[in-house]
């Protein structure tokens, strides 16, 4: 009896401290695989055109892809011009909503901002001093932070009468003397009032008149983007 129970303790023993009965091993399920990381899009490294502007700018009234910086972008790549269009125009913005902004514009690092602001104030009556004053303010920002500026002018419907709407142009055309910078002096020009090119409210380009803006926009751009 003695050497039986002895031989029951030994079997116990080894059970406790051995290898588990072999209906206690379960196979271990292969850990799911994590899935592959998405590769990080690369860093668009070409040199900035930063459009600064208000709706026209904005594609107001326009679908996706119709506005003068998203065609001017496709224009560029088409004929292999190594930059890239940043469009920051932002519908109803006055003079002094753009600078309210403009370190946004100049966190891109332009080089090349097209400045197109203005033509609110002027619709609203703000003071044509005020205008001045905050245009030069940004195209100084501009130029302080090294990139070329491109000026564009507007003008207001004839209802504003004839002596407003002269100081009102002459701003542009001061200002792109004063400072030495490429004056567009009519961004609408050739679009503006005629309704083949324009939207019903008659303020804003339709999808041909913004083709004709950015037919515009490339010809002042060509000089600054072969330097």
């Amino acid at each position: 009896m003695r050497s039986l129970w002895l031989f029951a303790l030994l079997s116990l023993a080894g059970c406790g401290s051995g290898e588990q009965p072999h209906a206690d091993r379960r196979p271990t399920a292969p850990s799911p695989s994590a899935p592959a990381p998405v590769p990080a899009k690369p860093a668009d490294t070409r040199p900035a055109i930063v459009v600064f502007g208000d709706s026209i700018s904005a594609g107001f009234g326009l679908d996706a892809g119709q506005s003068y910086p998203d065609l001017l972008q496709r224009d560029l790549d088409r004929r292999g011009i190594a930059f890239r269009v940043v469009n920051m125009g932002v519908s109803g913005d006055t003079t002094q909503d753009g600078l309210a902004r403009i370190s946004l514009a100049l966190a891109e690092k332009p080089a090349i901002a097209l400045l197109e602001l203005g033509g609110n104030d002027g619709l609203r009556g703000i003071p044509i001093a005020i205008t001045r004053q905050n245009l030069a303010a940004m195209i100084e920002d501009f130029q302080q932070a090294g990139a070329r500026v491109v000026l564009a002018g507007m003008t207001l419907p004839p209802n504003y009468g004839p002596d407003y709407i002269r100081k009102f142009d002459a701003v542009y055309r001061d200002l792109a003397a004063r400072y030495k910078v490429t004056l567009i002096p009519f961004l609408l020009e050739g679009v503006g009032g005629d309704p083949r090119y324009m939207q019903h409210d008659g303020l804003h380009p339709n999808a041909e008149g913004a083709r004709r803006v950015e037919a515009l926009v490339m010809k002042a751009l060509e000089p600054l983007l072969r330097r």
